[in-house]
């Protein structure tokens, strides 16, 4: 109920702060509430979206495909804030998730509580091209990951992404982007977290996790910055390109996926830990309609299986350590219907236990408003271990205020 209440709140709150014959200036897609204050000391932009979807899939039993299994789910229900505070140089981001894949994910180290809180961070422009973050966000890990879900070109990131992505944490960041030349960016990202990922409340188990990226535009930046955004809305009229390389070390971690995963229990009720390490290479190449995202991965820990006190009693719980490829491109045409591909391949430490996966999509959109409004679809085939597995086909809509 407490919760309910303070739902209703945010959304009495965010309406009645405009008058009722109050015509606003602002237009679909930038924001349901722009407001800054009349001594500028702050602003606030209140932008809703959701992404509803259909979800079909058949699966391999060895002989044929089975009878098919439909789903219908609200994928992402969000409400995200965003402005600055005092200062223009001192930016905030606040971002609520709505929908049970948002907010699942409740243990004893978050106190057995929905993890509502996708983002909480500040980001302080505090000399020229220097920023500081700190609070819980995004760590500048593959691109694919840190692209926006509203921004998507197929219904829903890979299968590199949900197996390796270092996603969000609680921490710093530093960042800094450096001239080197004409057009030749270069941007430094650098972040200490807690490790665990995101709305732990029980103190920090295990040690820190590092990371460090670095990006290379050798032809200037991207328009609107499409180098984090799929498809090719604006239709560079010059080739773009980012190439990033991102290391993370997740320092005695005590989840099988560092940030995610079943924390790696013993039957004494303490926690087993091991390094692992996390690397990425990806690229972003837009021009004319055309856009192309390649990404590899790879994952290590100094020991994947967790065993008891002993050292050899295993626990049951392994590290999920292997590398993957993921490969998508698409073309827009001026009607701003979109065809997009991808070939994504999962390669498992023999220790792990796990199957090697590959995954064909091919999939088409309609942008109506650009990102904020459009129909998407693809369909799957994937295997496992060079044998069928599953087709499943998805549809569905994106509308973001």
């Amino acid at each position: 109920m407490n919760t309910k209440c303070t739902l209703l709140g945010i959304f009495i709150l965010a309406f009645t702060s405009i008058k009722a014959q109050e015509i606003s200036d602002t237009s679909f897609g930038k924001g349901l509430i722009n407001f800054t204050a009349k001594d500028s000391s702050f602003s606030v932009k209140f932008a809703p979206r959701f992404q509803v979807r259909s979800i079909s899939s058949w699966d391999y039993d060895g002989d044929q495909y089975g009878s098919p299994e439909h789903n219908f789910i609200v994928r992402r229900a969000r409400l995200k804030f965003d402005g600055f505070a005092y200062s223009p140089k001192l930016k905030y981001k606040i971002e609520l998730g709505l929908s049970n894949r948002d907010i699942s994910g409740a243990n004893q180290f978050n106190r057995n509580t929905p993890r509502y809180i996708l983002d909480a961070v500040l980001m302080w422009n505090f000399a020229g091209n220097w920023e500081l973050w700190a609070g819980q966000t995004k760590l500048p890990g593959n691109v694919e990951r840190v692209v926006s879900s509203a921004n998507l070109q197929l219904v829903d990131r890979s299968l590199l992404n949900s197996r390796f992505n270092i996603d969000r944490d609680l921490g710093i960041q530093l960042r800094h982007k450096t001239n080197l030349g004409g057009d030749f960016l270069m941007r430094e990202k650098f972040a200490i977290s807690q490790g665990e990922g995101r709305n732990v409340t029980e103190g920090n188990e295990g040690g820190l996790q590092y990371t460090g990226r670095l990006e290379f535009l050798p032809f200037g930046e991207f328009k609107s910055k499409g180098d984090y955004s799929q498809s090719d809305l604006k239709r560079e009229a010059k080739p773009k390109l980012m190439a990033g390389f991102t290391y993370n070390y997740n320092e005695k971690a005590v989840r099988e996926r560092g940030f995610a995963g079943d924390y790696m229990m013993r039957t004494d009720g303490s926690l087993y830990e091991t390094d692992q390490t996390t690397i990425f290479a990806d690229a972003m190449f837009k021009y004319n309609g055309f856009s192309f995202m390649g990404e590899y991965a790879k994952r290590t820990a100094d020991n994947e299986i967790a065993t008891e006190l002993d050292g050899t009693t295993p626990t049951g719980d392994v590290v999920l350590t292997g590398n993957a490829l993921n490969l998508q491109a698409g073309y827009l045409f001026k009607t701003n219907y979109e065809i997009a591909g991808r070939f994504t391949s999962v390669d498992y430490e023999t220790i792990t236990g796990a199957e090697p996966q590959k995954q064909y999509t091919l999939g088409v959109n309609k942008f109506i408003v650009g990102h904020k409004l459009k129909v998407q679809s693809d369909i799957s085939y994937t295997t496992v271990d060079g044998n069928k597995d599953n087709i499943t086909f998805r549809l569905g809509f994106d509308i973001h205020f």
